[in-house]
């Protein structure tokens, strides 16, 4: 890869060299949805008086047992809210009221509440009833569900969670006579389409009917699931008809709006598919999680790639970039470049220590610094060409620089950073042999050049922490370092970085945990993760910090952007595998974890928004707006920031995954935990959201009981019982997180990963 050289655009540099990383990583594995066609023959007269005696036969029954009728399909009562729903085989259960709810299929049993079926009825006393008529799906032999018998918990006092409550929309605003049939926007955000939740949100529909028609409408969650619906009358002439919605619902929202006569959708814009318009609402988890008070900024776990400059009168690459978009959700590292060839491309000591060379949006001190070490001038350079590939020509020339390097940094980190305790550096950027910055010279030169990058910046910046080798493959930084060992490489490194790939793809269908669940666990993250903390407490000094400084995960090898693509499914999967992977990579001990990428770039889906301009994707977007996986990525940082890591829970079933982090200052205890399984995700019919597994999670002392707070994987709060010190759940490919308060318990139910020591 080839970085770009200008220095403004820190936040550009590392990604376009990412990308060119990413265009020569291996085979393309290609994606495979299929739909299933269900065809019935047409029933004979006789047939159809049969099945009308045993519909009226059914309902009688239902009647006297205290079941209900609807639409044809008897529902039998099997649980109260937070209560367990319990039947034989695969069935679709309702959840809610008999005039507002929701069904999904689940197999022999589910929790009955809103971290499973969202609220259909926000204030109101639900309860769940199962189909009595359907039959188990995909067993040998399996029978119509059944009633069994069922354990009804209590339900604890919670706060119910409203769907989104709208208004309007009133006369028309004033709007140009071309342009597309209908459009959608969220006007009057930050620039992000991401609202605080409970603010209003203004949601602007236009229209340039043929004729006069009726517009519907509705609003869709990361599960596809209609949160809000509606219609109204539009006149022929075009016009702006705005409604004024509010929520106490955190998440990604799509916007879908049709005529009712005319066949008219939302068309494509830039990498986002046709038919919706995407806007997000942040959580506040603030009531159950209090904000943390950090000793050191360099406390903060989360960092990012990629900018966007969405702020009034800012484009590429002037302006701040990272503003609203970072704080937003929840990213405080961000690359700076110090290479030398971007600072010193002509000659030597062109760099000036004691001058102001630090970004202006660096200068408020609230996004840390990443500073970027790779690259040698082709004046310096063997080749006499800018490398990565080789070690400088002149090693007394390159200390020289690093010295310079090191001085400038230890004066910003005094002036701007105060609170922060080091400064980190990343000496190399995916030197992998096959990668685009290979690493051509011998292991020698490598060595000798960390050797001399160490004691160089060392000398003039005391708190220093020098971190390599940063290979794209995360097992490829545990191979480095061990061949590496015997010339000293662990003398030169304060730290590791790397980069945190972990298949041929990561991608929804190439999941974390994907060669766990085939049978090959030492191929997934976790026993890859664990592999190189076991590496570093061999080679390393005690206490050293492993940064993963770049991980992302792309829609499907092989797929492209387009108007039909991607879909709901997609998405979804998507937002939750990126959780999941760096929920891995720091539950396994990374000190801090980058979310590789902001928009969407040429390599096909990367980005946590879509990228509204360029329909195959750019750099240091204007136009932006949120998929499910950037709110994924702040609910994640609201509970994962500002915390230490405890460890995998020990004892978990295969299959099921637990996290567990304390907050910082003897705080609050959070388990992020979720199920994978390589059948269903993915599946014949796409990524399974229903898919489920029950898992009992030890919170407290086994003679102890109380409630906890659970988050859904967008931040929506449920408050939930547990019983003799655990809690019940039923887990989907969706994390949660379970807030809890017994640290002694939580910290003897886990494995501390090898060698880390927290913040």
């Amino acid at each position: 890869m080839t970085p770009a050289s200008d220095p403004l655009s820190s936040g550009l540099s590392s990604h376009e060299s990412s990308v060119a990383r990413i265009q020569r990583r291996g085979a393309l594995l290609l994606g495979i949805g299929v739909l299933l066609l269900l065809g019935c023959d047409r029933a004979s007269s006789d047939e159809a008086n049969a099945a009308k005696a045993t519909a009226s036969a059914a309902a009688q029954s239902a009647q006297a047992s205290g079941s209900m009728v609807i639409e044809g399909t008897t529902w039998i009562p099997c649980a109260p809210e937070y209560g367990t729903c319990s039947f034989h085989g695969t069935t679709r259960v309702m959840y809610g009221t008999p005039s507002q709810h929701v069904v999904k299929e689940f197999t022999d049993k589910t929790v009955c509440d809103n971290s499973v079926f969202d609220d259909p009825a926000p204030g109101a006393d639900k309860r769940c009833w199962y189909a009595s008529s359907a039959v188990a799906k995909g067993r040998p032999g399996a029978k119509p569900a059944q009633m069994a018998p069922v354990v009804e918990a209590e339900p604890p006092p919670s706060a119910a969670q409203s769907q989104f409550r709208c208004s309007g929309p009133g006369a028309p605003g004033a709007a140009t006579e071309t342009g597309d049939a209908i459009e959608a926007d969220t006007p009057g955000s930050d620039g992000t389409r991401m609202f605080a939740r409970s603010t209003p949100i203004r949601i602007a529909f236009t229209t340039r009917p043929k004729s006069a028609d009726a517009l519907t409408w509705n609003i869709r969650d990361a599960w596809n699931v209609v949160r809000a619906s509606g219609r109204f009358p539009v006149a022929v002439n075009a016009g702006t008809y705005t409604l004024s919605c509010t929520t106490q619902t955190a998440g990604y929202f799509a916007i879908s709006a049709t005529f009712a006569s005319q066949k008219s959708t939302l068309m494509a814009r830039g990498t986002r598919p046709a038919g919706i318009a995407s806007f997000g609402v942040l959580p506040d988890v603030s009531a159950a999680l209090p904000a943390v008070a950090y000793a050191h900024s360099d406390q903060h776990r989360f960092g990012g790639q990629g900018s966007a400059f969405v702020k009034p009168g800012e484009s590429c690459c002037a302006g701040d970039g990272y503003r609203p978009l970072y704080p937003n959700l929840g990213l405080t590292w961000v690359n700076d470049n110090r290479n030398w060839y971007v600072t010193e491309p002509k000659g030597a000591n062109t760099f000036n220590a004691a001058a102001d060379n630090l970004a202006p949006f660096f200068k408020p001190g609230d996004l840390l610094r990443l500073i970027q070490l790779d690259g040698i001038p082709g004046w310096a350079s063997p080749t006499r060409t800018d490398t990565h590939s080789y070690a400088p020509a002149s090693l007394d020339q390159y200390r020289a620089y690093m010295r310079r390097v090191g001085e400038e940094s230890n004066n910003v980190r005094k002036q701007y950073f105060p609170q922060q305790s080091n400064n980190y550096y990343q000496v190399t950027w995916e030197p992998d042999y096959q990668s685009g910055l290979p690493w051509r010279d011998s292991d020698a030169n490598l060595v000798a050049m960390y050797k001399a990058t160490h004691d160089a910046i060392h000398a003039t910046d005391p708190n220093a922490v020098v971190m390599g080798l940063t290979l794209s493959g995360l097992s490829t930084n545990t191979e480095w370092l061990r061949r590496l060992a015997p010339l000293g490489i662990g003398k030169y490194l304060d730290g590791v970085s790397a980069h945190g790939y972990y298949d041929i793809g990561t991608s929804p269908s190439h999941p974390p945990e994907r060669f766990a669940d085939s049978g090959n666990p030492s191929k997934a993250l976790p026993a890859s993760m664990r592999a190189l903390r076991r590496t570093m407490t061999e080679v390393l000094k005690p206490g050293a910090k492993l940064f993963i400084t770049e991980t992302g995960v792309s829609y499907d090898l092989g797929s492209k952007y387009g108007p039909n693509y991607p879909n709901a499914n997609i998405l979804y999967a998507q937002g939750a595998v990126v959780a999941r992977t760096h929920l891995i990579l720091l539950g396994e001990g990374a000190d801090v974890s980058f979310v590789f990428y902001a928009a969407d770039p040429p390599e096909v889906g990367y980005g946590v928004f879509f990228d509204l301009a360029n329909p195959q994707g750019g750099f240091g977007q204007k136009q932006i707006s949120p998929k499910p996986a950037a709110m994924s990525v702040a609910a994640m940082t609201r509970m994962i920031d500002g915390t230490t890591t405890l460890g995998p829970v020990n004892g978990t079933p295969k299959g099921v995954y637990a996290y567990a982090f304390q907050r910082l200052n003897g705080g609050k205890i959070v388990t992020a935990v979720w199920t994978h399984s390589n059948g269903v995700w993915p599946g014949a019919e796409g990524f399974s959201s229903t898919y489920s597994v029950n898992y009992s999670l030890v919170v407290d002392a086994p003679d102890k009981s109380g409630n906890v707070t659970v988050f859904d994987m967008m931040g929506n709060p449920s408050t939930m019982p547990y019983r003799n010190g655990r809690v019940a759940l039923v887990l989907t490919e969706a994390p949660v997180y379970v807030v809890s308060d017994n640290a002694q318990v939580m910290r003897g139910n886990v494995t501390t990963p090898a060698g880390y020591v927290g913040q």
